[in-house]
């Protein structure tokens, strides 16, 4: 493809993204797909000959847009968002066209530098100490592995690293039963075992019952194992349950533990001032992560990691062959040394494009009103006699069921919420997901997607009534 091929077929594509962005509320939130529909489509073999791009653009937009769910749906209201903007998009433009290896700072300077300082403005914007500092991670579960791997290699005075686990007493790691399944990959990938991940119950809030922690920890020491860590969620992804830093700090601290906060999607939150709440007792937090791809319409993949012992961060990852060496390695950052990648893409691009384009205030008042319009919406299931909210909503997620008054049986409960879902989703209006609290099949509605407006809002609880009212009639 020549330069002028290029620039035509460049446009050509610029045009197709704005139109879609434009109409999108005209496609079905979650693809209509059933599995094996695009595989189908696709030729078993790679074609012997370079094709024209209006040929593969077509089957883009023929085979491939119709397997789409679509993330940036202002109805999408299933997991947590992976949020998107335009101004993202175009950073992400850049991004591709420089190719940049962002490994070393010699590999590009301005890359490592504005890290440097955009990380810099997200640790003062959510409201963290200057005793931070952060790096851009791929995604939340990369950030976690890093901070269980520094805990275990200090812990170690960085010995494991060089002899192994193998003559070290047993090490436990400790997090509440709704903890992201993250945390248990991350204490298999460092070798420990998920035998040794402690899942701790929670209280009426689904927070970790700290109380419990506690009485834990002194149960294990007592049997001769090592407290290595404290996972704490601000945010639990059932239902954005928000465990107590300070709690588990002072745990933490009277065990010598590392405390990590896995915030990641309710750490956008912290843009406000109002919920700075979350973060009291943040001087006993070892590692934070957030992600700004996931509600701060950053284009997926943008995890932030901030950690108050760098240097424990380095010297648990730096590896340096001759060949990575430069003359300038001992007054710079070289992030390829602060966490499991060599390679790294330039995520600190869009995410300095986003923050100056929205502005700290223009990112407060969308994060502001996504919450208010959430908690309208759960005043009203609140209020109805038919629905029931499950879950405390210190947030923007949802946690609901239909709860008819004559039945008391949880699995027929359990089974009717689960049609009632699925009914929605194949409708292809609005998507939304489930969890399971305390036994009960809950449908999690998650108000966050970049242009979700309260029309959206209204439209999805007009049409979750009346599917309710079809399948009570058939």
């Amino acid at each position: 493809m020549n330069s002028e091929e290029f620039r035509k077929y460049a446009y050509e594509l610029v045009n197709w993204m704005a139109d879609y962005l434009d109409d999108i509320e005209s496609y079905p939130v979650k693809s209509q797909s059933k599995p094996g529909d695009i595989l189908h489509k696709l030729p078993a073999h790679p074609p012997k000959e370079g094709e024209p791009f209006e040929k593969i653009f077509h089957d883009f937009q023929d085979v491939i847009i119709p397997g789409i769910t679509h993330w940036q749906h202002p109805q999408f209201f299933a997991y947590f968002p992976a949020n998107s903007s335009r101004i993202s998009v175009l950073a992400e433009m850049l991004t591709a066209t420089l190719g940049t290896q962002c490994m070393s700072w010699v590999t590009s300077p301005a890359a490592t530098e504005l890290e440097e300082r955009v990380m810099e403005w997200l640790r003062d914007m959510i409201g963290l100490p200057e005793t931070f500092t952060g790096v851009i991670q791929d995604t939340a579960s990369t950030a976690t592995i890093c901070a269980l791997l520094t805990a275990r290699e200090k812990r170690s005075e960085f010995q494991t690293n060089k002899k192994g686990l193998y003559s070290q007493r047993k090490h436990i790691v400790y997090c509440s039963s709704e903890s992201h399944s993250s945390i248990e990959k991350a204490v298999k990938v460092i070798g420990l075992g998920s035998a040794n991940l402690c899942r701790i119950p929670v209280d009426d809030t689904y927070a970790i019952a700290s109380g419990r922690l506690h009485n834990q920890i002194e149960d294990d020491i007592e049997k001769g194992y090592v407290p290595l860590a404290v996972v704490a969620a601000l945010g639990t992804t059932g239902s954005t349950a928000i465990d107590s830093i300070k709690k588990l700090g002072d745990i933490a601290e009277k065990f010598n533990m590392w405390l990590h906060v896995d915030a990641a999607y309710a750490g956008t939150a912290l843009v406000l001032p109002e919920y700075r709440w979350m973060i009291d007792g943040i001087k006993h937090v070892d590692s934070f992560v957030f992600n700004p791809h996931k509600w701060m319409f950053t284009n997926f993949d943008c995890s932030a990691y901030f950690v108050q012992d760098p240097e424990a961060l380095v010297k648990t990852f730096e590896i340096l062959p001759e060949y990575l060496k430069t003359n300038e390695d001992e007054p710079v950052k070289n992030y390829r040394d602060w966490g499991l990648q060599l390679g790294r893409r330039f995520r600190a691009l869009k995410l300095w494009f986003v923050i100056r384009h929205y502005g700290f205030s223009g990112l407060q008042k969308k994060i502001r009103r996504h919450i208010e319009m959430a908690q309208e919406l759960a005043r009203t299931i609140d209020n109805s006699t038919e629905f029931e909210l499950m879950a405390p909503v210190p947030l923007n997620t949802i946690c609901f069921r239909y709860r008819p008054e004559e039945l008391d049986d949880l699995e027929k409960i359990n089974t009717i919420n689960e049609e009632l879902l699925g009914h929605l989703n194949a409708s292809g209006k609005l998507f939304a997901t489930h969890t399971r609290l305390d036994g009960a099949y809950v449908i999690r509605l998650v108000i966050g997607q970049t242009e979700v407006e309260e029309r959206h809002v209204d439209e999805a609880w007009e049409f979750i009534c009346e599917t309710l009212e079809l399948i009570e009639t058939e």
